[in-house]
């Protein structure tokens, strides 16, 4: 979607429709730390999330963000998400992961996508139950490979093998 959208022409318009399964959970947020699997234009209903949750001055939630993206050029919202990452650092944290950076750029972060082994690093452990909840947000790939398909209410992939439930689990 984000390379349709990048080359659109000024002046093209594109069509969104909602519907209603899309929303899964509401602010304000109780989990003491909510991790997010982003790809690509999957980041704007966690930007939503994140505003939600840093404009609430009561709430001490904490969110990691995995985010994937096909190269820097690529990533949407970035000056906005390192702005408050920057101004709220015990708060949000955001991990870029590159999959198709060419070598030779500056890019010093992440390269590859985002692993089992970045989400049990960084997501604390699924035995917290409500304290920790999981949002996912991106391509069909990317729900196969973390959770099982948007529409599935039964969770797989690599969020079920390192041991979180259904419950804590939101695909959007």
């Amino acid at each position: 979607m984000s390379q349709h959208l990048k080359n659109m022409k000024e002046g093209e318009e594109l069509e969104f429709k909602h519907i209603q399964f899309n929303v899964k959970i509401q602010a304000p947020f109780k989990a003491k730390h909510i991790g997010m699997i982003v790809g690509g234009t999957g980041v704007t209903p966690m930007i939503q999330a994140i505003h939600a949750i840093l404009g609430d001055k009561a709430s001490g939630t904490k969110v990691t963000m995995l985010y994937g993206s096909r190269s820097a050029d690529d990533i949407l919202g970035k000056q906005l998400l390192d702005e408050w990452a920057k101004k709220y650092p015990e708060r949000l944290e955001v991990v870029h992961v590159l999959s198709n950076e060419p070598k030779e750029s500056l890019w010093d972060g992440a390269r590859g996508f985002i692993s089992k082994e970045m989400i049990q690093s960084k997501f604390g452990a699924p035995s917290l139950g409500e304290d920790v909840l999981i949002f996912v947000c991106g391509p069909p790939p990317m729900y196969k490979a973390f959770c099982g398909a948007r529409d599935d209410k039964e969770l797989s992939g690599i969020l079920a093998d390192v041991g979180y439930n259904a419950q804590q689990v939101f695909k959007f």
